[in-house]
């Protein structure tokens, strides 16, 4: 019998995930340190502390996952999945780098980066359902919930490092070299690609190319009980809740008036919570509608505590138990959609998943923008509290029916 701790780390035995995952990590520190860099230029460089303008970024940038929604789950099921994703990694790469020659030059103004922010996310668009479901052909159907757990701990760990060093380099070198640090790191997973051995893939069926292939994944989405329940509850949440960029931006700079490293060191300090909650889903076999209650109800009383924080560190206690409910929950969502998917709709599944939660995002974060500059930072947690709850109230709802209506495969 495995020990516990080489249980946890099972799909790490397998050659291409290791790669994958070491060539990520590098990318993800730097896509943590783009993150905080955009938030920070534009919050205290590019307006006067406009936590509206902090929103409409971040809805400019979440938004394609709504808008290119009958695409970008197609692509992930009919194309080649390790080439979709070089392109699309690739791509970043160039804008990330772009926007960082921009800063650096002096010359970036506001609209320059509400458009980087939309063209990033059209790529991140089509990346995010191709990403996820080429975990499953990295390791297959028998190692997936820990390999998502392990790819979500890689993310985790990106967001650790990548704020705070981002605070440094953006208080010793400036904010243009945050970007380009990032549109580098890039060059980290595209040579993990490129060394992956192509004939270890567990590659799965291909979807047909015959029209309605988008409408397909929609009918196949709403005939499930369980799969529509949890795109409910990731769109609430998603919507008012996952709105981090506008909470921490406008807590740091508006209530507790730190400068950049203060400012990186709390998305750190998140991170503490949800690599905690990385590491719990390692050792997690199968998560369930119960899995998703706790994270939901624990996130809401994350969100209740930051809003009432009388201190810059009791705010960062809170976020990290944010963290850790948050990832409960993502990672939950992941990997139920995923094991009970037929494998030639998961592309299609798993980006109605990210549409509707990242797309929830776009639309809800120009409200919570508006709400943190006209009644305070506190409010919009605030509002956060209560999707969670909300999100809570839809999985109860599915606990309290019988196993086969939870999770009809």
């Amino acid at each position: 019998m495995r020990n516990p701790l080489s249980r946890a780390f099972r799909a790490l035995e397998i050659f291409n995930f290791r790669l994958w995952t070491a060539g990520g990590l590098v990318s993800n520190i730097g896509t943590w340190m783009q993150r905080v860099a955009q938030d920070w230029i534009v919050l205290t460089q590019l307006t006067h502390h406009d936590a509206t303008a902090v929103g409409i970024v971040t809805g400019l940038q979440f938004a394609p996952q709504l808008l290119l929604l009958p695409w970008s789950g197609l692509a992930a099921d009919r194309f080649n999945q390790r080439k979709l994703l070089m392109l699309t990694q690739a791509s970043m790469g160039v804008l990330a780098s772009a926007l960082g020659i921009l800063t650096m030059s002096g010359y970036v103004r506001l609209w320059h980066v509400y458009v980087f922010a939309f063209v990033f996310g059209a790529a991140a668009a089509l990346d995010a359902p191709v990403r996820q479901t080429f975990v499953g052909e990295l390791v297959g159907d028998e190692h997936l919930p820990n390999a998502v757990a392990l790819n979500s701990t890689s993310i985790v760990t990106g967001q650790m490092i990548g704020p705070a060093v981002a605070g440094l380099v953006i208080a010793e070198l400036g904010t243009g070299w945050a970007f380009l640090l990032n549109g580098l790191s890039f060059a980290a997973v595209l040579l993990s690609m490129y060394l992956l051995r192509i004939q270890e893939l567990r590659t799965n069926a291909r979807a047909s190319r015959a029209p309605g292939g988008f409408i397909e994944g929609l009918r196949y989405v709403w005939a499930r009980p369980d799969l529509r329940s949890i795109l409910v509850m990731l769109f609430v949440i998603g919507t008012f809740g996952f709105n981090f960029p506008i909470f921490i931006s406008t807590m740091a700079v508006n209530v507790f008036r730190t400068d950049a490293r203060g400012f990186g060191l709390l998305s750190s300090i998140m991170a503490i919570g949800t690599m905690s909650g990385a590491l719990l889903a390692t050792g997690r076999d199968k998560p369930n509608f119960e899995t998703l209650f706790f994270g939901t109800v624990v996130f809401g009383i994350g969100c209740a505590l930051a809003a009432f924080s009388p201190g810059y560190w009791w705010f960062a206690a809170a976020l990290a138990v944010i963290g850790v409910a948050a990832l409960t929950f993502t990672n939950g969502t992941n990997s139920m959609m995923q094991l009970s998917t037929t494998p030639n709709m998961r592309g299609r599944v798993m980006a109605t998943r990210v549409g509707f939660g990242l797309g929830g995002t776009a639309i809800g974060a120009p409200i919570v923008g508006w709400i943190a500059n006209h009644f305070g930072p506190r409010w919009s947690l605030g509002i956060g509290a209560v999707s969670a709850f909300l999100a809570a109230l839809v999985a109860a709802l599915m606990m309290a029916k019988p196993v086969t209506a939870q999770l009809d495969t």
